[in-house]
């Protein structure tokens, strides 16, 4: 625990930047704070014991810790002020010293609190950029084995937690035994036999609250799971709300929903349960000790040993030290749940990306001859092996098809190219050099892919179509709509180019999504182009006219394209039938249809549906 507290401390660099600031905030607050009781002992002597007699001062006496230091101190500032002793000059002088002191100890808080919500905040957004760089760099696998809702469970409820976590650090440090420290030292200084007693009491109370503050740990980190999953049915049921009305199944998916939240908020009651718990149960041992101390104090006054006034003062500090005392251990639960959920961020944080750059990694910078497979072997676990000894060549501005059965690995073969994954045996080679010679960035840099499931994101259409290339000018970006035969349907659209497509491109057709993802490839211009299914979930006209914008896109450029459709293959350079993980037979489209194997199967079902 005290390790994984120490790497979260890391986010709050440069943490003397505002430990110092709030140090020195804190002990003033402190000090202003705990004066403003000892203010009760003169105001009360004035007004209420009537032997009270006024003494001039004309010099400071030394600094001492007791109740006859303050009586000294204000009789020598009023002696400083005013020439005659009148109760109502004094009263006015309490009262001035009163708001003064008052409006100090306010603003030193203030002062404390704003420099905490400055940590707070840039540690927060420290964090989330961390943790979004982290999860944008992880390998594709990843995203395979982890469900996306606790992925965004963990960069906004976890990241939250941390950084209270983190922020409560200054507190626990400072503010709090600052506030306990003063009191005592002020109780002290007005009985030291009152104070000796009323001492003893407090880890009475600080080890009840500490043992409610324990059992908080575990239910803290459940909760953190249930959120999770909580936010993954959330994001399925909202991206396929469709298919759920459709199959009737919103039952089905709100009793999933429901469960999970039912099951959250008992482990929140509980958690709450025992925390609302710990400000009474302190309460109540706070007033059960002012009982006893009424006693034991009581006997002090009557035997002269203490005056009326400092022993009225005594109970109000001694009420209000329960307060930070139950703070402190509160602070203190906050840590702890914030450690949890730093556990569980440094999970993603810990995780190494399968796929790193060699520290000798060179920049990709032009493409003169062949894409090689060697002897490609790649399983995604050890059960069993999706390409088993592929070996194949794409020479440079050919297109090369591969078809197959579903499930044979043609798509997991095409992900090799940008390096989504690494073979498990054997080598993908670019310029006769291994991919894993060259950074992986600068290898995408020259690549572009149309998939089935087009990506779009929640914002304009000429800010989706120009992701591949964010420095292109609007005249650029329209002529690659137009190129993708999306510059028709995109002049319909309300507000043209500026035209927010929703969520994945929600107020667009497939087909037009289809022509926008095509438009980015064509604005990237590419060297290497890889289509995965691209027409397949399309209608007829659609798919006229994405595989017109496509044979234009294709033109000159080293391609592998993914498709079991006529239209679309049977104009590739060489057609490669994969099937089981194997190169079954490859060729030309005559020259397989002519062999009449797998693909001429393929071809004659299609042509019969």
């Amino acid at each position: 625990m005290f390790k994984t507290y120490m790497r979260l401390l890391e986010f709050a660099k440069p943490l003397e930047k505002y430990a110092i600031p709030y140090f020195v905030f804190s002990l003033l607050y402190a000090l202003f704070n705990s004066c403003t009781f000892l203010l009760i002992i003169p105001i009360l002597n004035t007004m209420f014991d009537a032997d009270y007699a006024f003494q001039y001062v004309d010099k400071l006496p030394p600094l001492e810790l007791n109740e006859a230091y303050i009586t000294t101190l204000f009789n020598y500032s009023y002696t400083q002020i005013f020439d005659e002793f009148k109760v109502e000059n004094v009263l006015i002088l309490l009262a001035v010293v009163t708001i003064v002191i008052s409006f100090l100890s306010n603003m030193f808080r203030y002062l404390g609190a704003w420099t905490v919500e400055k940590l707070r905040t840039r540690t927060l957004q420290k964090m989330r950029n961390q943790m979004f760089s982290k999860v944008m760099d992880m390998h594709i696998g990843y995203f395979t084995d982890q469900k996306k809702g606790d992925v965004i469970a963990k960069i906004t409820s976890d990241v939250n937690m941390v950084q209270f976590c983190i922020t409560n650090t200054l507190q626990v440090a400072f503010r709090e035994p600052f506030l306990i420290i003063f009191y005592i030292i002020m109780m002290i200084g007005i009985s030291w036999e009152l104070s000796l007693f009323s001492i003893l009491f407090l880890p009475v109370v600080a080890l009840i609250i500490g043992n409610i503050v324990k059992r908080l740990r575990h239910p803290a980190r459940t909760s953190q799971k249930r959120m999770g999953e909580l936010v993954s049915t959330l994001d399925e049921s909202l991206w396929g709300v469709k298919v759920i009305k459709s199959y009737n199944a919103t039952p089905y998916v709100e009793k999933k929903f429901y469960d999970i939240n039912g099951d959250m908020s008992r482990l929140m009651l509980s958690m709450a349960r025992r925390q609302q718990l710990a400000s009474p149960m302190s309460e109540f041992l706070g007033i059960s000790a002012v009982g006893v101390i009424l006693v034991f104090g009581g006997a002090l006054v009557v035997r002269g040993s203490l005056d009326p006034g400092g022993f009225i003062a005594f109970v109000a500090m001694f009420s209000q030290i329960t307060r930070p005392v139950r703070t402190f251990i509160d602070q203190f639960a906050n840590i702890n749940q914030g450690v949890a959920a730093g556990e569980r961020i440094f999970s993603i944080i810990d995780s190494e990306s399968e796929l790193k750059d060699k520290p000798d990694a060179k920049e990709f910078k032009h493409f003169d001859t062949k894409i090689e497979f060697r002897d490609v072997h790649f399983a995604y676990d050890s059960s069993r092996e999706v390409i088993n000894d592929i070996t194949f060549d794409i020479p440079k501005g050919q297109t090369v098809a591969l078809v197959g059965p579903s499930g044979g690995g043609k798509s997991t073969l095409s992900e090799l190219i940008p390096r989504f994954y690494d073979p498990t045996r054997g080598e993908v080679l670019i310029n006769g050099h291994s991919l894993k010679d060259y950074t992986q960035d600068s290898l995408r840099a020259h690549m572009s892919i149309v998939a089935q499931d087009t990506v779009l994101f929640n914002d304009t259409i000429e800010n989706n179509i120009a992701m591949g290339r964010p420095g292109a000018s609007h005249e650029e970006i329209v002529e690659a709509a137009r190129i993708a035969n999306a510059d028709t349907f995109i002049n319909e659209c309300p507000e043209g180019y500026q035209t927010n497509i929703g969520d994945h491109g929600s107020k667009l057709s497939g087909g037009q999504r289809q022509r926008l993802s095509i438009a980015r490839a064509i604005l990237k211009n590419p060297d290497i182009l890889i289509l995965d299914e691209a027409t397949s979930a399309l209608d007829t006209e659609s798919e006229t006219l994405v595989q017109d914008a496509l044979n234009k896109l294709l033109k000159n450029r080293t391609s592998v394209v993914i498709a079991h459709r006529l239209s679309t293959i049977h104009n590739a350079d060489r057609i490669v039938v994969i099937d089981q993980g194997r190169i079954a037979e490859q060729g030309t489209h005559n020259e397989l249809m002519a062999r009449n194997g797998i693909y001429a199967k393929l071809i004659e079902m299609q042509s019969f549906n």
